[in-house]
């Protein structure tokens, strides 16, 4: 599998997630697209938290931090407007959207 992104492939594993992590806004559209995700603004608020997550630790984080983080960048979030957000689950489908790799372990860790 792979995404088109200006007309060149961009490589994922079996999952489709990302080989290696593209922090582009275009990508982030495009596997949105094929998620069938359309994007709004507090998609693109978890995307930036996420992504920046990954640059600071190395890897994604866990869904209890996550939902305790976005709940002061988006006030009133919980676990269910995660969801809402990312039917496929915040902490994979959204970590894919981001354009980052897969998270390992059931947490994210």
């Amino acid at each position: 599998m792979a995404y088109l992104l200006d007309g060149v492939e961009i490589e994922t594993d079996e999952d489709g997630y990302l080989l290696e992590p593209n922090y582009g806004e275009e990508i982030v559209r495009v596997i949105a697209d094929a998620e069938g995700i359309r994007l709004a603004d507090d998609h693109l608020k978890v995307v930036a938290y996420l992504r920046d997550q990954y640059r600071e630790h190395g890897h994604t984080p866990s869904f209890r931090n996550m939902l305790k983080d976005m709940g002061e960048i988006l006030p009133g979030c919980d676990s269910k407007a995660l969801y809402d957000l990312f039917p496929g689950g915040p902490a994979k489908q959204g970590v894919k959207i981001a354009g980052l790799t897969k998270p390992f372990g059931k947490a994210g860790y």
